[in-house]
């Protein structure tokens, strides 16, 4: 059962989402902003090469949130003709760049550390001040993770939440400091130089995983097997689809988009086919909060395995014009319905009523018919009715 006192998820169309997301960044960027300022002076003045890397580490964070705010800004433009999916990548663009500059930030602290190590005997001795400094950052740094991932849930966006990760790589970070900074205080000289390198391989560890994320999705990797499996079941039990034998997503910022090919019975009218494809996508949409868009591709068969222009079967005017001649001395048909499958056609002709009054021009056009049908393989069947009409509901007779 869900917590009841849990604050409820945003949807993507809340126009408050947009403001959530800048306020929460906004907070970040102040709190950064202090810790930079802090670890960096306190380091410099304290003699901790670790505290001065893990204000860097607050620095990226900085510049990270500006980032965030670009793109929370761009990405909830809609979309136009040069965009028609919208503008939601943009978000992706950033937590790519939020993890680039993660991992470079890592690697020049990793670099500045080992430079330190090669040379301990002249390193100066660490000052309590440091440690101090680092645990105020660690608790800083751990609230501002626990507050972001809170509202980045909320509003189910892949950018907060990396940004609220990041948040707790740089509390992890301030812990690691704190120890190194401790080992340092109790005669170990290189314990603070330690802290730095292995502060730089978390970062640059941060850094590459959310760099992926954002290229396996600018890359267009489907959702996950059970995610796909449930939207599959959903069409599938979709009144009116007869089998789903295509079935594709994938995913943009904090949106899911879905594909899908269903078989219906070849013979329903082409409105009762589009009934049951918005019947479907609607059903996906209300089942799977996080899908925002379904196309549904309608098919009479599997068209991987059959395709019905590869099989050379004749279109609507090719086929009229063909048995127009044999139905010489007859009325124009008032209908001609087409069904293509299985690589044939069959064709259902509808003549006046009147037609039937001349018997001889009725068998000599079923004659050429049955002569035409022999030759021809690719016209499963042809059906002639007459003086059948469709009468709409409420019509008058």
């Amino acid at each position: 059962m869900s917590n009841r006192n849990e604050a409820p998820e945003v949807s993507f169309d809340d126009p408050g989402r947009h403001g959530m997301t800048q306020r929460v960044t906004w907070i970040s960027v102040v709190v950064n902003i202090g810790l930079t300022i802090g670890q960096v002076v306190a380091g410099i003045v304290a003699h901790s090469q670790g505290l001065i890397a893990d204000g860097l580490h607050s620095l990226s964070d900085l510049i990270c949130d500006f980032l965030v705010l670009f793109a929370a800004h761009y990405s909830k433009d809609p979309a136009d003709e040069r965009h028609p999916y919208g503008h939601a990548r943009v978000e992706t663009m950033a937590s790519f760049a939020l993890g680039a500059i993660l991992a470079a930030t890592g690697a020049g602290i990793i670099w500045g550390a080992g430079v330190k190590l090669e040379n301990l005997d002249n390193l100066p001795a660490v000052e309590p001040l440091a440690l101090w400094t680092a645990i105020l950052a660690l608790v800083a740094k751990e609230g501002l993770f626990r507050y972001m991932l809170h509202i980045g849930e909320r509003l189910r966006s892949p950018m907060l939440i990396a940004n609220a990760w990041h948040a707790r790589s740089d509390a992890a970070s301030s812990l690691v400091v704190a120890l190194g900074i401790v080992g340092n205080l109790m005669g170990y000289n290189f314990a603070d130089s330690v802290a730095a390198v292995i502060v730089g391989f978390m970062i640059v560890r941060m850094g590459v995983v959310f760099a992926w994320e954002a290229v396996q999705e600018l890359i267009d990797t489907g959702l996950s097997v059970e995610e796909v499996d449930s939207i599959r079941q959903v069409i599938i039990d979709t009144p009116g689809v007869s089998s789903l034998h295509e079935l594709r997503t994938r995913r943009m910022a904090h949106r899911s988009l879905v594909d899908a090919h269903v078989c219906v019975d070849p013979r329903i009218s082409v409105s009762e086919g589009h009934r049951i494809a918005e019947m479907t996508r609607r059903r996906v949409l209300e089942s799977h909060s996080s899908v925002s868009d379904v196309l549904v591709h309608v098919d009479v068969e599997d068209d991987l395995d059959h395709d019905i222009d590869a099989h050379g079967t004749p279109g609507r005017d090719e086929l009229l014009q063909q048995l127009r001649p044999l139905l010489a001395g007859l009325p124009d048909p008032e209908r001609v319905i087409l069904h293509y499958f299985r690589g044939r056609v069959e064709a259902e002709l509808y003549l006046p009523q009147h037609a039937l009054g001349d018997s001889a021009a009725v068998r000599k056009a079923e004659e050429n018919l049955a002569r035409y049908l022999a030759g021809k393989p690719l016209l499963g069947s042809l059906s002639i009715s007459y003086g059948r009409q469709i009468i709409p509901t409420g019509a008058q007779h």
